[in-house]
């Protein structure tokens, strides 16, 4: 499979995709929601990869939500006819014509971001997904159906809205699909997961309803103009796989193929090898750098109840502890455990204790949460009941401190960016100050509405 398309190539034929269903027995998709959320890059997606799915949702009665993210106006950079102004206006009267057809009651949210500039916008569209979702949750999260295009659809918009829809449905525990559009055009059977495939069988009624949807989508279907540059985007080849009776849709991947949490013993291994200072934490600058960054951060004089996760060895410890009423330092490795307890025995405040998260969580509640280099360890389920912990114990005005290296290591289930990701997603949080730095992110997080260090010494 080619890493780059046009949509100008004459693409798969749906025959062979017909012939490939033809073959399968697909399993059919679990139409029994109450809420259904469709999140799209640009006007259109939802037509052509939900538009069946949310003509279901109208009929059976459910609250159906439509997200278009940008107004797709770089569909025709080349345009000599239509500029992006005229281009956006156009795309958002479509989708409300389009709409129409498909679930006249449904609620629609534009959010106006920039075509193709969708991963430099990640935090707006983050905080507007979360506050759209936040509004349309149920007693059952799992009545709660959420539809985004898939992450390998090869379009960078695509992906971005799939990886923060997912990684924020996720977190609340409701169900997520991805329907795949450009995939249909580039791909051959050999490139879907299969064993994640599901699908919805449309009725007359359905497909006929999605087929008068994609055809108010005029300024994708149709040429804007006979000039170069204003062909349609959707050819009629392409236009073939969205006429088919069936609509097709992936499941989130399985708890148990994604990575696993690192083990313990890891930890204690790596201690055995570099027993000297293993990470590096008492001699290197960039390390004590950090730590004096990291305490520079933290939002109050005096940081109450304290749970670190992930101590080492303590040096971060011995700095908390005077700022602090109590300090619970927990750590897996019981090389470091050892290493904390004898640099902090002098402290009567500070209690080390040996475990991981998310088990073996302390009891009460915290004022102030260090998450310090910990969180790339766990895989993203581990992470998310973590985040359920944190948010559950977290005392009302407290801080949640998040550190963590930036660059890739082969060995860990995710990235300190990913993590962040999660983070940010966690409902009725909000960044109090953010530093970034190509090795490391360093952010403070606390309930909504935060105070800034200013307003909390009535400055501001």
């Amino acid at each position: 499979m080619s890493a780059a398309f046009s949509h100008l190539d004459a693409g798969t034929p749906e025959s062979a995709w017909r012939d490939e269903f033809a073959g399968r027995s697909l399993r059919p998709l679990d139409a029994q929601f109450e809420v259904l959320v469709v999140v799209a890059a640009h006007p259109d997606d939802e037509t052509l990869g939900a538009g069946g799915l949310l003509h279901r949702a109208a009929r059976i009665g459910a609250r159906v939500v439509v997200v278009i993210a940008t107004d797709g106006e770089a569909s025709h950079p080349a345009s000599p006819t239509h500029d992006r102004e005229t281009l956006a206006r156009l795309r958002r009267n479509e989708v409300a014509r389009a709409i129409a057809i498909l679930a006249p009651d449904a609620e629609v949210h534009f959010l106006g971001l920039p075509d193709g500039l969708l991963a430099e916008r990640k935090g707006h569209l983050r905080e507007r997904l979360c506050a759209i979702f936040d509004v349309h949750r149920t007693a059952n999260p799992r009545r709660v159906l959420v539809a985004a295009p898939w992450s390998q659809d090869r379009h960078r918009d695509h992906r971005i809205i799939a990886e923060v829809t997912n990684t924020i449905a996720r977190h609340r525990r409701f169900i997520f699909l991805e329907y795949p559009v450009w995939a249909w055009h580039w791909g051959t059977p050999d490139d879907l997961p299969w064993d994640r495939v599901v699908a919805l069988p449309l009725t007359d009624d359905e497909l006929h309803a999605k087929r008068d949807a994609l055809a108010r989508h005029v300024s994708q279907i149709s040429p804007l103009s006979d000039q170069p540059g204003d062909e349609a985007l959707l050819h009629l080849g392409m236009q073939d796989h969205f006429h088919r009776d069936i609509e097709v849709f992936l499941t989130a991947e399985p708890d148990d193929a994604q990575a696993q949490s690192m083990e313990a013993d890891w930890f204690d291994e790596f201690y055995r090898r570099n027993s000297d200072d293993p990470w590096g934490f008492e001699s290197r600058w960039y390390e004590q750098r950090k730590r004096a960054l990291l305490l520079a951060t933290l939002p109050a004089r005096e940081l109450g109840d304290v749970f670190e996760i992930g101590c080492a060895t303590g040096l971060l410890t011995a700095q908390l502890a005077p700022r602090a009423r109590e300090v619970i330092a927990m750590d897996a490795a019981t090389a470091a455990v050892e290493t904390a307890r004898a640099r902090l025995a002098p402290e009567a405040r500070v209690s080390v204790r040996q475990g991981r998260v998310p088990e073996d969580w302390p009891t009460g509640r915290f004022d102030t949460i260090i998450f310090s280099e910990i969180g790339y360890y766990l895989s993203p389920t581990d992470l998310q009941h973590t985040l359920l912990r944190i948010e559950a114990s977290l005392g009302d005005d407290g801080h949640v401190v998040a550190c963590h290296w930036r660059h890739s290591v082969a060995e860990y289930p995710q990235t300190g960016d990913q993590v962040h990701e999660a983070l940010r997603s966690v409902p009725g949080w909000e960044t109090v100050s953010l530093h970034v730095e190509k090795d490391f992110l360093l952010e403070v997080f606390a309930r909504r509405p935060a105070r800034s260090v200013a307003e909390r010494e009535g400055l501001a």
